[in-house]
């Protein structure tokens, strides 16, 4: 449903089939219908792909991902951290170890379609920050492959740990671990609905039919105003949210190690990750893990630091951060199209910078220098 919800908000489908193409999976296809829930129109996914019944794991599924030479970096880290926090969901129901965990509804083609093709939605649309109604999970019974369980599903009850339920009283599972984990990874906040002029609204549907309501996900996107009522006030143009920032002390990893960690860290939804040189008890010198966060994935983070570090024990701050508005554009260099963020400072004066993964592909492909491209990118928005 978000996926066709993003389709239906105005993310062309050829693009997104062009990207799961490269997941090198033949037959993979994209059917987008128009349909109509309770008398409203929305957007419908069939994902059609050969029979395959074999089970995955999480590293089969992390290798197709990284071999797809058509999916931007950020789009592959945040399908895979949808991944993370469906695997980690499942280890812990089935009491087993993350690396023997097999993907059965997840692991199978349609929801591989459906994972990496929001997270390349996402990505196409640079949005900055996603914020989520409370999650319906429904209620009642169903059947999974073992055997009958209330609802929400064992995985999906997991997944949601920290996350806002909200009062459901239909009889029906509105919420799976793919859902789950989808909207548990990208919202930074749950909610009302931020202030904000919307721009673009898209529907996506369900494959069931509910009783007096339409079974469909509405996605909004837009611009937020400012904390005074303003749109783009020159006094006023500083956001607010809060995030975690988690920490830890090492003082036995290599240097490899650690960025190993932080690689992990990033790929599983971190906001950013550094390390601090310190000097601890016995004066032995180690390195300060710090790891920033939104709420709802301090659970996963810990979880991986725990596993992939020596540590026995991590501090959790609360923090209020303060951040410039910032939108995503394209400009025109003379070696291609090139994405970048513009900044507008509480003067109201902006300033432009290409993506990092940008000035590295197009300088790759054009055999320059990417401080050339970064400058021919600044030059193209300045002329704009």
């Amino acid at each position: 449903m978000t996926l066709a919800a993003l389709i239906d908000l105005g993310v062309d489908a050829d693009f997104i089939q062009s990207g799961l193409d490269s997941l090198n999976v033949p037959d993979l296809k994209l059917v987008v219908d128009d349909v109509k829930k309770c008398g409203f129109r929305s957007k419908f996914i069939v994902v059609k792909h050969p029979e395959q019944k074999a089970h995955r794991h999480l590293h089969h599924i992390d290798a197709m991902i990284d071999a797809a030479d058509a999916i931007t970096d950020t789009a592959k880290r945040l399908a895979k951290a949808i991944f993370l926090c469906i695997g980690e969901a499942e280890a812990k129901v089935h009491g087993c170890d993350l690396k023997k965990v097999h993907f059965h509804e997840v692991g199978a083609l349609d929801s591989i379609a459906d994972i990496v093709g929001v997270a390349i939605a996402i990505d196409s649309l640079g949005v900055d920050s996603v914020t989520s109604s409370w999650i319906p999970t429904g209620t009642g019974s169903i059947t999974i492959d073992h055997g009958r369980v209330a609802v929400p599903a064992p995985a999906t009850a997991e997944i949601l740990i920290g996350v806002p339920v909200a009062d459901c009283s239909i009889e029906s599972e509105l919420t799976t671990p793919t859902g789950a984990a989808i909207i548990k990874t990208l919202a930074r906040s749950f909610g009302p609905a931020p202030a904000m002029i919307p721009h673009r609204v898209g529907y996506g549907a369900g494959s069931r039919d509910l009783p007096g309501q339409a079974n469909v996900l509405r996605v909004v996107m837009g611009e937020l105003l400012s904390t005074d009522g303003g749109h783009g006030s020159s006094h006023q143009r500083i956001e607010s949210d809060r995030v975690v920032l988690l920490e830890t002390n090492i003082d036995d990893a290599t240097a490899e190690q650690l960025a190993e960690v932080a690689e992990r860290l990033i790929n599983a939804g971190a906001l950013d990750v550094w390390q601090t040189p310190c000097v601890m008890k016995k004066g032995r010198l180690a390195s300060v893990v710090s790891v920033l966060c939104n709420d709802s994935q301090t659970s996963t983070l810990q979880n991986l630091l725990f596993t992939h570090t020596s540590t026995i024990g991590i501090r959790h701050h609360s923090l209020d951060r303060v951040k410039l508005i910032r939108r995503h554009v394209e400009v025109t260099t003379p070696h291609g199209v090139a994405r970048g963020k513009v900044v507008t400072l509480p003067d109201g004066s902006q300033r432009f910078a290409i993506e990092d993964d940008e000035a590295k592909r197009l300088a790759t492909s054009a055999g320059v220098t990417s401080t050339q491209i970064r400058e021919q990118a600044v030059q193209a928005w300045r002329a704009k």
